[in-house]
């Protein structure tokens, strides 16, 4: 009988572990500022949320249920908030908001839809739903 001692028996579990597999969902937040906050929840494989925020007081939630999804969102300025929600498969989803106040939610439910909008100013609010597959919607606002 071959015996392995248990603390080499916990470091290739831990190695084992840590490998994110081809297929991994994956999240990048790069936040600058005071009190933004970026969260969510991906079930599937080879989901995307990337969040870049600048400021202060910015929120976005994204939440993908699927496979291949991208959720792309650029929020610069003061109190802005975005969310995107995406069921189905090869969705993508972006928001632009520059300024303050601004208020975005994209929803998308099915698959290969495209969604993605510009707001400049303040006080703009963009509310986009897709269902079924292969819909292309696009807003541009700069409200004051």
């Amino acid at each position: 009988m071959v015996r392995m001692p248990l603390a080499a028996a916990l470091i290739a579990l831990a190695g084992l572990a840590s490998a994110a597999p081809a297929s991994a969902n994956d999240v990048r937040i790069d936040q600058y500022g005071w009190g933004n906050s970026a969260g969510g929840a991906q079930n599937g494989y080879r989901n995307r949320i990337r969040v870049q925020q600048d400021g202060r007081g910015n929120r976005l939630v994204g939440h993908q249920r699927g496979d291949r999804n991208l959720s792309a969102v650029g929020q610069q300025g003061a109190d802005n908030t975005g969310a995107t929600y995406q069921t189905g498969n090869r969705n993508v989803a972006g928001i632009g908001q520059f300024g303050s106040n601004h208020t975005t939610i994209l929803t998308q439910d099915g698959n290969g839809n495209i969604a993605a909008g510009v707001q400049v100013g303040r006080g703009c609010a963009a509310d986009v739903a897709q269902g079924g597959s292969g819909n292309v919607a696009a807003f541009v606002q700069a409200c004051d």
